[in-house]
């Protein structure tokens, strides 16, 4: 099936949670927060939402850094 990653198109395979789809990005899920659909979904769901044809996904990495 096809969702929208970040922008772009993904072809996913059926039943792919968003906690599959981490593992093979291969991207540690307490890096970033997981917006499916303009909702931000709380890291402990990862493992329980599946995606659907047309879902779209936006994975935000976090930054760190500041002044000296």
């Amino acid at each position: 099936m096809i969702v929208k990653l970040n922008g772009q198109s993904r072809d996913v395979p059926a039943d792919t949670t968003l906690s599959d789809l981490l593992s093979e990005l291969r991207i540690l899920p307490e890096r970033v927060a997981v917006e499916l659909n303009f909702n931000i979904i709380d890291r402990d769901s990862l493992q329980r939402v599946r995606l659907k044809e047309g879902d779209s996904i936006e994975i935000i990495g976090f930054v760190g850094g500041g002044s000296c």
